[in-house]
């Protein structure tokens, strides 16, 4: 069965008033999510990858030691990033839950030095790519960055929240001001009860 777009689980501009565009999603969203699973769907059909779910596809088609990634994985891991980053956003502004918020003083310090080593990921990610908070395998946190599609899948990790700091993410509304996006992403668009609900 052939993946499918997702909708929005919020209006266009529901985000607006929040630093995201609705120029932003209908580009976002509409076009380029749209596009990796329109591809994705091509890439895997007829192959031992049909009918597969997406992690196992993301995990299958990896490859550690490329310097660039193949275009089963370049799409599918996108098809399944952006699944997640729309749920990780909401209109509605909503508290770090206390479970969340321990854990990240845990394995952080605080919540703010957590927020700097979150945008210091992603402004300091060169090109396209995510910066992620995930719990690692020993189940710590810790915050990651990865280029292009490459997400926590790959590593056995669980992503509990990413951004996107591809330029189409933010350009329309930040330009070229990356580190202001991601602040305003942590500040003002974080549905941290989605996050908490991953742990």
């Amino acid at each position: 069965m052939a993946f499918s777009l997702p909708d929005l689980p919020y209006a266009h501009d529901a985000l607006a008033a929040k630093g995201m565009s609705a120029e932003t999603l209908e580009f976002h969203h509409d076009k380029h999510h749209n596009a990796y699973v329109t591809n994705g769907n091509k890439a895997i059909e007829g192959t031992e990858w049909e009918g597969k779910s997406l992690e196992e596809i993301i995990k299958g088609t990896y490859d550690a030691s490329a310097v660039a990634q193949n275009g089963i994985f370049n799409n599918i891991s996108q098809l399944w990033n952006h699944n997640q980053f729309w749920e990780m956003m909401g209109p509605d502004s909503t508290a770090m839950p206390g479970e969340l918020e321990k854990a990240i003083n845990e394995s952080f310090g605080s919540v703010d030095k957590f927020k700097d080593e979150f945008k210091a990921a992603g402004a300091g990610q060169f090109g396209s790519g995510w910066a992620w908070l995930v719990k690692d395998t020993d189940g710590g946190l810790k915050v990651t960055k990865t280029e292009n599609g490459v997400n926590p899948v790959c590593f056995g990790q669980t992503a509990l929240l990413g951004c996107d700091v591809w330029e189409h993410s933010y350009y329309i509304d930040f330009r070229n001001a990356r580190p202001d996006y991601l602040s305003n992403f942590l500040d003002n668009l974080v549905n941290w009860e989605n996050v908490a609900s991953r742990l």
